[in-house]
């Protein structure tokens, strides 16, 4: 109750931490550059070990639900620990908790590269996620108190592009180092990369901590949300995995999330210093920010899921020309996100955020234009759409969420933000995966009987069609000819097609809603509050 009094109190103008920095510790745009490589690790590392899933699977003999658990295994613990981790720097310092996960994350991942089965790269991998979670909302936490309310869209807008950017050029550097070196590369390449980050780090952040951040834990708090956030996030990764959407475990699991959270509501709602204080979510702007991460990470990762298939499947490209047909994707983030935070400073972020989700919308509907014939024009135009789309939203929801939080509760901000940026992004890969296989069982074998093949479609080829790829042992299998085989790859690349359009539709859809949210945003009170404030 009283961390409740505490929110509806006027808005705070930015500590005095803000005022121009003298030498290199404190700097604002040191900070952020130094804050860069940090995130720019963690956020590489979310896309790049997709590209080294095959071999590790051939390296370690791995079954497809291990390989499956190498990514979930990650975004389990990034999803359950980023609030949480958001509170610690706010209780200690988001400097401390910032040099901590780069740490670990640097030698959790040095571990998984020495690792020689399985289970070992999964259990460095949950590590791996728990140190990513310590730093992002600690990168946050540093801009917002460094920076000037001024320049925080600007800071916000390049701290976005090096996430994009990084996000979409993992699958062009994971190419290149699994080609040209080894699996085992993909992951020991954050160790000089953290170190950089470590040393810049330790010379240049300035610990900064509100007087009247949190002083003690609220245990119990603790406990519900992540058991409530592991609950949703296992019974969303299993239920697109293995289980399925109908089945009594999936229900079991989601079921309890639901009450969960419930208790959880009531706990924080009398607990003196609650992890998260409700009271935040009286701000419609900044709980219109929360939805729309969701929102927009649902769209975005659900849809670029199939991409990859699509790229590698039914074009047969291979995995670092996958990631270069990417690359108007990346290019267009890189471009856009400066851009973004430029004009969310002028206009406020509601203009940008609507038009973000629009173009995102738009995106997701050209492409279903795609066909296995489509060239690289059309997927570059819909790919560029999608950035240009996507940037403003990357940095105007952060905005929205953290510039709206109290000063000593932007660690619990951007916990908030990262987290539910992961939980829309499983929830979009598990529901469009599931759209996807409905629609792939619904027709698979009406076309295979359109196509007159005569023999009964072998074991497998109904999952070959949910990936979009045409195994290479069926032009070995007996009596196989090459029309029978183009027939056969025919049915595969136009069921996937069918069904990849389908969740586009679906992705298509969210975006509209999104941009509907969108209107609800505004600019943070403390910006306002700190539009006189010092220059850098």
């Amino acid at each position: 109750m009283t961390s409740q009094t505490t929110i509806e109190k006027a808005p705070q103008a930015p500590e005095p931490a803000s005022a121009p920095a003298k030498g290199l510790r404190g700097h604002p745009w040191l900070t952020l550059f130094a804050v860069a490589v940090g995130v720019m690790m963690v956020a590489l590392d979310g896309t790049i070990v997709a590209i080294a899933n095959p071999a590790i699977q051939r390296d370690l003999g791995a079954t497809l639900a291990d390989v499956q658990w190498i990514t979930n295994g990650y975004l389990l613990a990034l999803a359950v620990a980023l609030v949480t981790a958001g509170k610690l720097g706010d209780r200690f310092g988001h400097r401390q908790t910032f040099l901590i996960g780069i740490a670990g994350f640097a030698v959790s991942s040095a571990a998984i590269g020495l690792s020689d089965s399985i289970s070992l790269v999964i259990t460095f991998r949950v590590l791996q996620g728990l140190f990513g979670a310590l730093l992002m909302p600690a990168a946050l936490g540093l801009l917002r108190a460094t920076f000037p309310a001024e320049k925080l869209n600007m800071a916000i807008g390049i701290w976005g592009m090096v996430i994009g950017a990084s996000t979409a050029g993992g699958p062009i550097v994971g190419g290149l180092l699994v080609e040209h070196v080894s699996w085992q590369s993909v992951f020991f390449i954050n160790v000089p990369v953290g170190l950089l980050a470590l040393a810049l780090g330790l010379v240049i952040l300035k610990d900064h901590r509100a007087e009247n951040a949190p002083r003690s834990f609220d245990i119990l708090g603790i406990l519900l949300l992540s058991g409530a956030m592991a609950s949703l996030i296992w019974g969303i990764i299993k239920a697109g995995e293995s289980w399925g959407w109908g089945h009594l475990y999936t229900w079991f699991f989601l079921i309890l999330a639901l009450v969960l959270f419930v208790v959880f509501a009531v706990w924080e709602n009398n607990a003196k210093e609650p992890l998260i204080p409700l009271g935040m979510f009286r701000s419609i702007p900044l709980s219109a920010g929360v939805v729309l991460m969701i929102l927009m990470a649902f769209a975005f990762m659900g849809g670029l899921f199939f991409v990859t298939f699509y790229l590698q499947g039914v074009k047969e490209l291979s995995p670092v020309d996958s990631g270069l047909r990417l690359l108007p994707l990346t290019g267009m983030m890189i471009v856009s996100s400066p851009l973004a935070g430029a004009l969310i400073t002028k206009f406020g972020p509601r203009i940008p955020l609507v038009g973000g989700m629009v173009c995102t919308a738009v995106a997701m509907f050209g492409m279903l234009s795609l066909t296995p014939e489509s060239g690289t024009l059309a997927t570059s135009l819909w790919f560029a759409v999608l950035g240009l789309g996507l940037a403003p939203v990357m940095v105007g929801a952060t905005e929205v969420i953290v510039g709206n939080a109290p000063l000593e509760l932007s660690g619990v901000a951007g916990g908030l933000q990262q987290a539910a940026m992961q939980v829309g992004g499983a929830l979009g890969t598990a529901v469009l995966g599931a759209v996807m296989s409905s629609k792939v069982s619904s027709e698979f074998p009406a076309n295979w009987k359109e196509a007159g093949i005569p023999t009964p479609p072998a074991p497998g080829l109904e999952q070959a069609a949910e990936f979009g790829m045409v195994p290479q042992e069926l032009a070995k299998a007996p009596g196989m000819t090459p029309e029978g085989l183009a027939a056969i790859s025919k049915v595969i690349h136009d069921t996937f097609m069918s069904g990849m359009g389908l969740a586009f539709m679906v992705a298509g859809v969210v975006a509209v809603v999104a941009a509907a949210v969108a209107m609800l945003t505004k600019r943070g009170a403390n910006a306002e509050a700190g539009a006189g404030g010092a220059h850098i």
